[in-house]
């Protein structure tokens, strides 16, 4: 990430933090742009049974809803995910300068504010609980979007009716804000490993070649970012999965899950371990550009508000 890298790794207050919200922004803003087809596939095979394969319902959302069905709710993410990815680098960056100054304090004869990879992981954990604030009713709208019926029987007009009719449920905590608790769970694990990831694979390609963090090629930095993308699903998945069926469910009678607890249990009964990876495979195919474009960005936005 060569610049954007320089600066993440300088000790600096508010305007640290400012060029890492912006960055963030605007990777937030390709991350949804190339990632937004493969979500979409993914949510209707993690909560419908009527599709055989990733290809299968790719096609069959191509020829009965059109090749626009693909970027379906794509207007809330677009806003909201720019605003959680520079959530994300905004809290990470933080949490890191944190850890570096707690670090040199603690070994002021040494250079020694170098983050463990425990902090690390803390660090990007404490940036996916600062995100979830947002990317849950966000991505609970997106996902109501994207499932709901074809043409005519569609049940939203769009993403402020859809926040409008989910918050007249049972108010705005249990129905905006459903699916809240494994979102938390969700973001914790996936952030903890995407950015401990990346600064492993980054740290370990700085000592074997002999040069500064900052030097790392950006063609690299893309590379592990989209290595750190694969991480991030395996570590998450299932928590994902059970947060999808969540925010899809019915309410009042028609509420097939009480709790997180309660989801969990009956998908591991209908369904086994399996039930828990639906989708996994176009996950992961999204994951690698997706994660290396948001990088690839991030470090181009870095080094022209350098």
């Amino acid at each position: 990430m060569g610049d954007a890298a320089q600066d993440l790794d300088a000790k600096g207050g508010a305007l640290d933090t400012a060029k890492d919200l912006f960055a963030g922004a605007a990777g937030g803003i390709a991350q949804v742009l190339i990632g937004q087809p493969f979500d979409i596939v993914k949510v209707r095979l993690q909560t419908s049974t009527a599709y055989s394969s990733a290809l299968n319902a790719a096609t069959t959302i191509y020829s009965k809803e059109g090749p626009l069905a693909f970027y379906k709710g794509t207007l809330t993410p677009l806003l909201g995910i720019g605003a959680c990815v520079s959530i994300q680098f905004g809290a990470f960056g933080w949490a890191r300068r944190y850890f570096e100054s707690a670090n040199a304090a603690a070994h002021p004869q040494g250079s020694k504010d170098q983050l463990s990879y425990g902090q690390y992981f803390a660090a990007g954990s404490f940036a996916g609980v600062a995100n979830s604030v947002i990317s849950g009713p966000i991505e609970h709208v997106r996902i109501r979007l994207q499932t709901q019926p074809h043409g005519a029987a569609r049940l939203y007009s769009g993403p402020l009716d859809c926040i409008r009719k989910l918050s007249a449920h049972e108010g705005v905590l249990r129905g905006l804000y459903r699916g809240e608790a494994v979102t938390i769970w969700r973001e914790a694990a996936a952030y903890g490993t995407w950015f401990l990831t990346f600064e492993y694979l980054m740290n370990a390609d700085a000592a074997r070649n002999r040069i500064q963090r900052s030097e790392v090629p950006s063609y690299k930095v893309a590379f592990y970012g989209g290595l750190a993308g694969e991480a991030l699903w395996l570590a998450s998945y299932p928590f994902d999965v059970v947060k999808s069926k969540m925010q899809t469910d019915g309410f009042g009678k028609e509420m097939r899950y009480k709790s997180m607890r309660d989801c969990f249990a009956q998908t591991w009964r209908a369904e086994g371990m399996r039930g828990f990876w639906k989708g996994i495979g176009p996950t992961l195919l999204r994951a690698m550009p997706v994660s290396a474009g948001t990088f690839a960005v991030v470090e181009a936005t870095m080094r022209a508000i350098a």
